[in-house]
């Protein structure tokens, strides 16, 4: 019987690694200079988006990139409600809130988002109530900190060891508030609060995280690890690392990769399925 992850109306079957595509509503993103942030724009990308392949559109109004402060809530709002609302309406596939916001992510549920994704796992306990009072989605993600200092000399004796139990101990936080487990998914959070050499490690040893009981998501698109390694320093030109990262990932039990690049992370990743099973994928 194939896994599921279960995101309000949808569930999500886990015999491929879906792609969930990034919509960032923000004028300050690390990856794409806030090319978004114009609400007529971001709708018509989300679409393309969905055109393109991708299994979920996840929407962000606030930058969390290395050093950025944290947006009012209200602003915050006002970027991604019309967003989900239509988006919601339009697509059959899941809409996923990016936010760290208890009210953003109640409005957004309200306005038809079927996935939180929030970069401080959870540690609101607002956040668990709201995620307990509906049936969305929830994916827990790991970050040292908070975006404004994650990457002030982050310090770890076991990178994989300790961003696990962080995930798992959360994730049962969850489920102590009511949410179901066939709800939730774990992210370690490539980038927020690690080094390079934290996210290779992350990445050589992902399958000690497929095996903690909960989908995995990985999101290095476009990353600075990337372009440290690649000697890139434009993030929008990070695209065949990016695959790099999407495809071994996938190869090593990742249930969604988040990516901007769908349309080409969808080919490569069908191309990999197509080599590991032996057969064309999808």
């Amino acid at each position: 019987m194939t896994a599921t992850w279960r995101c309000g109306p949808f569930s999500l079957p886990l015999d491929r690694t879906l792609v969930m595509g990034i919509l960032n509503a923000t004028p300050d993103s690390f990856s794409d200079a806030g090319m978004f942030a114009d609400p007529a724009i971001a709708l018509d990308h989300g679409r393309s988006l969905a055109d393109e392949g991708a299994d979920i559109i996840d929407i962000g109004g606030e930058s969390t990139r290395p050093g950025s402060q944290e947006l009012d809530p209200g602003e915050e709002l006002a970027r991604v409600r019309p967003l989900v609302a239509q988006l919601a309406e339009e697509l059959d596939i899941p809409i996923s809130i990016d936010t760290r916001h208890a009210d953003v992510a109640a409005a957004a549920v309200a306005a038809g988002a079927a996935i939180m994704n929030d970069v401080s796992g959870f540690r609101d306990h607002a956040m668990r109530e709201v995620a307990a009072g509906c049936d969305a989605g929830c994916v827990v993600m790991h970050m040292l900190g908070e975006p404004k200092t994650m990457q002030e000399n982050p310090r770890y004796e076991d990178v994989v060891a300790e961003v696990g139990a962080y995930l798992v101990g959360q994730a049962r936080e969850l489920e102590n508030a009511g949410v179901a487990r066939d709800r939730i998914a774990i992210d370690p959070g490539l980038g927020f609060g690690k080094t390079v050499d934290h996210n290779l490690e992350i990445l050589r040893r992902l399958p000690e995280l497929t095996v903690l009981g909960y989908p995995v998501l990985i999101g290095a698109s476009r990353k600075r690890f990337i372009g440290t390694i690649l000697g890139i320093e434009t993030a929008i030109e990070r695209l065949e690392g990016s695959l790099a990262v999407a495809s071994w990932s996938a190869e090593h039990g990742a249930a969604v990769v988040r990516v901007h690049d769908v349309r080409e992370t969808v080919r490569a990743l069908r191309m990999t399925e197509a080599i590991a099973r032996g057969r064309a994928a999808r």
